[in-house]
């Protein structure tokens, strides 16, 4: 993971990590949203839909609400991640494989 200056690329790790860790399917439940204006509602629980290119958690909250969670950032715990045959076909792809 580094880039074509050869220094660590902070970003691919965020996002690998977050990928290997939190993958689609998986429920989380909110602790808190430091700093962030009009954060989720602590006790929210939710479902990751996707990880971007910043390593962000892209989030369905069971209260209809949509806003990223930043690991590292944000306070969070795991209640259940899918198995893999859970976990849709199109997030299975292994690495170089074709859309």
């Amino acid at each position: 993971m580094k880039d074509k200056s050869n220094i660590p690329d902070r970003w691919a790790y965020c996002r690998e990590y977050a990928q290997r860790h939190y993958p689609p399917g998986t429920r989380i439940r909110l602790i808190e949203m430091p700093g962030d204006p009009n954060p989720v509602q602590a006790g929210t629980c939710g479902t990751v839909l996707a990880v971007d290119d910043a390593g962000q958690l892209l989030m369905q909250w069971d209260n209809g609400h949509s806003l990223s969670l930043l690991p590292g950032v944000d306070n969070f715990e795991v209640l259940e991640r899918p198995r893999h045959r859970e976990i849709p076909a199109h997030n299975r792809r292994g690495k170089g494989e074709a859309r």
